[in-house]
């Protein structure tokens, strides 16, 4: 278990470097993989500094590249610690250039317990004495448990977030909101009384007598 200052710590997942099917399945909205790559760089370097450390939560990409996996993280601000997600391959996981590398890992900043995993569990260590889930892998589309946070690009702008920005966010997700949106505006009952008032029956005119 580690201690970490709150101030200088970040948390992201799934950005799927060199993944162009990312932009399709998650509607991401950058033109191409060149784009998308370019953008999660600037976002990261935007609020992480070269002192601040992050923690990735897997996923961060799937190429053999090894060439590419080591550019993408010379680009990227930080000490970069890595929890493996189900998609992180070879390359990815042989880097020297993560400060460190685990399947699951328990901090403590400014006093609270956090969990960190790919992926999001059903119940977990001190669960029942507030400690905090914090994950990756749903790409924002799980309906959370209770202090239970998908830290996914997907879900919070695509870049690296604080634990005070995590614990202050009060959704699941953009894509969760829109779905929300659309179902609460989508009659689930069919007006049936107001149909028989508007629908009349049509009266047959009596046949005329020649």
């Amino acid at each position: 278990m580690l201690y970490r200052d709150a101030m200088a710590f970040f948390f992201t997942s799934d950005t799927h470097f060199g993944d162009a099917r990312r932009i399709r399945v998650d509607k991401r909205p950058f033109k191409s993989i060149g784009e998308h790559d370019a953008a999660l760089i600037a976002r990261w370097n935007a609020v992480v500094g070269p002192d601040d450390d992050v923690y990735h939560l897997g996923d961060f990409a799937v190429t053999m590249d090894a060439t590419a996996v080591e550019s993408w993280l010379a680009a990227l601000n930080g000490r970069k610690h890595l929890i493996i997600g189900n998609n992180d391959s070879p390359a990815v996981t042989a880097s020297k250039t993560w400060a460190s590398i685990s399947h699951y890992a328990e901090l403590v900043i400014d006093n609270r317990f956090l969990v960190l995993c790919h992926y999001p569990f059903r119940t977990w260590h001190r669960s029942a004495k507030g400690a905090i889930d914090i994950h990756g892998h749903s790409h924002g589309k799980l309906k959370e448990l209770p202090r239970q946070y998908d830290v996914g690009i997907d879900v919070f702008d695509y870049r690296p977030v604080s634990l005070a920005e995590i614990l202050a966010s009060r959704r699941r997700g953009k894509k969760a909101m829109i779905v929300k949106k659309v179902v609460a505006a989508t009659p689930t009952k069919t007006p049936r009384k107001v149909a028989k008032k508007t629908i009349k029956p049509v009266k047959k005119r009596p046949a005329k007598k020649k």
